[in-house]
């Protein structure tokens, strides 16, 4: 605060001493009193004008701190919106919403994943030509093959995207089930059992999807996923002259797959983990985890554009004989376990370094992704519903997610 003025207070003081020296004078005693007197009101003049200025400063601090706090508290991603992708798998929907709330706790406005829809085969190549920003639902080593797609110009779609985090390193659990009361009847565990047992073939094409072609037509995958790809790979590579796959909607044929287990109708059928699938094909109980001799290498006998990368070597899991009757000390299921990871554009993470650095710290556990399928399974089936799913998973894993905010905002 400004000191006094210096005038008012000479005044002031010289006023004081004309009192002090003017005892028994009224005349001076006279002067004295109005010499105080103005000078008094020249001092509170100028106490008024200094308290004046001193709230006019505070004001201005209390604006200067405002405004630092706001700075301060600002978001990375405020101002900025973000497209994002998902999948065209129900299991998929849980970890994108996790994702795009995730985003939006940093200030990005991240649209509804819902409303982008896509297979592999369109969603590599619209995310390197920037039509969206992220996905988080890329299955390694399964999906390398679209990396290798070319663009118009002449470039690969994978000098455009990148592998970010690890979001569920060896979570995708992969393989093919089988109807366990067949499996027992005809002693048939593995699918070249399945291919070069006659008496177990006629009875399988008696009840498969395109019954009396003579063929054991096994439920594959939706056409696009790259699994139909990998699968026909395998067929040919395993010489399973006998077996076909259908290819269809796998919702349907999951339906198909499950009453026929229960049945114990003859049956195979592919299918993944994180998922609520093998809570109703539930290995050990009305199916097994079908095995195979040999694991598809990267020879790409189909000669599938990117089909090296459909190597699934090993192709083993740790999986007892209680629940894959073909292990020894592991079940070959001639799939390698896949990383579900995070694929994004470049041009999108070299503009959002905050961005770049959350997808490169989240990671989600297989349970919980698992738990959250079987709630969409017994009804949570609903963009909102998931959503809410999502939600409480971010919530119940508050001190998990603010660490992994606050590296991202740096």
């Amino acid at each position: 605060m400004r000191k006094l003025n210096k005038m008012a207070l000479m005044a002031l003081l010289a006023a004081l001493g004309l009192v002090a020296a003017a005892c028994g004078s009224d005349s001076v005693t006279d002067a004295a009193t109005d010499a105080v007197e103005d000078a008094a009101e020249t001092a509170e003049e100028a106490v008024e004008e200094v308290a004046e200025e001193a709230e006019e400063a505070m004001d201005d601090a209390e604006d200067a701190m405002e405004d630092e706090g706001d700075a301060m508290s600002e978001l990375p991603g405020e101002g900025v919106t973000v497209t994002m992708a998902r999948a065209d798998w129900s299991t998929g929907y849980f970890q994108a919403y996790v994702y795009q709330q995730l985003m939006g706790e940093l200030g990005y406005e991240v649209t509804d994943p819902a409303e982008l829809e896509l297979g592999p085969s369109l969603a590599y190549l619209s995310m390197a030509q920037g039509e969206f920003d992220f996905w988080v639902n890329s299955w390694y080593p399964g999906h390398l093959s679209w990396h290798e797609a070319e663009m118009p110009d002449g470039s690969l779609v994978g000098d455009h995207v990148t592998i970010v985090g690890e979001e569920m390193i060896a979570g995708g659990l992969q393989g093919y089930l089988i109807t366990k009361a067949f499996a027992d009847e005809f002693g048939v565990y593995t699918l070249d059992d399945l291919n070069n047992n006659a008496d177990a073939l006629a009875a399988f094409d008696a009840a498969d999807p395109v019954p009396g072609n003579g063929i054991a037509d096994i439920y594959g995958c939706q056409e696009s996923w790259t699994c139909d790809n990998i699968i026909t790979n395998m067929i040919a590579f395993s010489g399973w002259e006998n077996i076909q796959q259908t290819i269809a909607g796998y919702d349907a044929m999951i339906a198909e797959a499950v009453a026929k287990a229960d049945a114990g109708e003859p049956m195979v059928i592919y299918t993944w983990t994180p998922s609520a699938y093998i809570t109703q094909l539930v290995p050990g109980q009305n199916v097994y985890w079908a095995g195979v001799e040999d694991v598809l290498d990267d020879s790409n006998p189909t000669g599938d554009e990117g089909g090296e990368a459909h190597d699934q070597r090993p192709g083993t899991a740790a999986i007892g004989t209680d629940v894959c009757p073909a292990a020894t000390d592991t079940c070959q299921t001639g799939w390698a376990a896949a990383d579900i990871l995070v694929t994004a554009n470049n041009e999108f993470l070299a503009a959002n370094p905050a961005a770049e650095a959350l997808l490169a710290q989240v990671t989600l556990s297989v349970i919980d992704v698992s738990l959250a399928n079987v709630e969409q399974g017994n009804g949570c089936d609903t963009s909102e519903c998931i959503q809410g799913l999502a939600s409480t998973w971010i919530e119940n894993n508050r001190d998990l997610v603010d660490g992994w905010l606050a590296a991202a905002k740096g």
